[in-house]
């Protein structure tokens, strides 16, 4: 007796809800939009249930066309780390890998780390997306997704890539011209730039005195004013930079203008929540070589670096 369920078929049915579309998982297979459409129906038709749903604007899953999708994945991944494992660990990666960034990060540093990582592996199609909050795992929007801090989905798989420390800086120009803060309540009285990203409270910014400190494990929750805030990172660092303003921010993001001298750090005595940067994926990613190889290439080039 035939399966209803054919192995090929959870390939195709994979790429298609990756896709979002039938005209776009058409070019991803390189067949025309019926023929994607027939090879649905035919799925459908042996298993006796539908496992999409399309409108005018967008494309389903029925609740059976989630456990279909869910366990095509899981066995789609078991077959290629057990191609890995066969064929060790030379083995070239290929094929498509998508990979999602914050804005300001994910333009000066994970995009040009992809274009040498293209290089060394042509035969990788990598696919960048770049926004302010991670889309969810569920989703399935990404294979590989670079953030600052612990992922808070406990289903993704995340490793640390680079340490990353959130300092507080500002311009010359303001110090000079507002004083420079000896301690956090100080900031009671300067104009304070906000970055709205995320749950995070970005009216609160928290500190405690650096290690080694009596004080060290004491955490202080500062409310800041100010009357400039923004989504977007870079805008902020703007901000500072034009001497608007004092700015909490990941140290990658500021060090250049640390070397240069266009931004000043204060409050060196006293230390913000980390900011490190990880790599999360979703568990049925966890054997594939185009992810591993990735993070390991990112890894390796953050080693040793404070910043550009």
């Amino acid at each position: 007796m035939t399966s209803p369920i054919q192995p090929a078929d959870l390939s195709f049915f994979s790429t298609l809800v990756q896709s979002g579309s039938l005209t776009a998982a058409a070019r991803e297979l390189g067949i025309t939009t019926p023929a994607v459409s027939r090879r649905l129906a035919q799925i459908e038709a042996r298993l006796g249930t539908p496992l999409i749903t399309r409108t005018t604007r967008r494309m389903g899953l029925t609740p059976e066309g989630e456990i279909y999708l869910e366990h095509a994945r899981k066995i789609l991944g078991h077959i290629e780390d057990m191609g890995h494992q066969v064929m060790g660990t030379s083995q070239e990666p290929q094929g498509t890998l998508r990979v999602n960034a914050t804005l300001g990060f994910g333009r000066s540093h994970i995009a040009p780390l992809l274009a040498d990582f293209s290089r060394k592996h042509p035969k990788v199609d990598v696919q960048l997306q770049l926004s302010v909050n991670p889309p969810p795992l569920a989703d399935d929007v990404y294979d590989l997704c670079f953030r600052f801090g612990h992922p808070t989905d406990s289903r993704a798989v995340a490793r640390m890539v680079a340490p990353n420390r959130r300092i507080v800086v500002a311009a010359p120009a303001y110090l000079k011209r507002h004083g420079t803060p000896a301690a956090p309540h100080d900031l009671a009285r300067h104009n304070c730039i906000a970055i709205r990203q995320g749950d995070d409270a970005y009216s609160q910014w928290r500190f405690r005195a650096t290690r080694g400190s009596r004080s060290a494990e004491r955490w202080e929750s500062i409310k800041i004013r100010g009357n400039l805030s923004t989504n977007d990172g870079g805008i902020a660092v703007s901000w500072a930079l034009e001497g608007l303003g004092v700015l909490l921010r990941a140290e990658w993001d500021v060090a250049k203008y640390l070397a240069s001298g266009r931004l000043v750090q204060v409050l060196k005595g006293f230390e913000s929540p980390d900011a490190d940067i990880y790599a999360v994926y979703a568990p049925q990613h966890r054997g594939s070589v185009r992810v591993k190889s990735l993070v390991a290439f990112v890894e390796a080039a953050f080693k040793g670096r404070k910043g550009l």
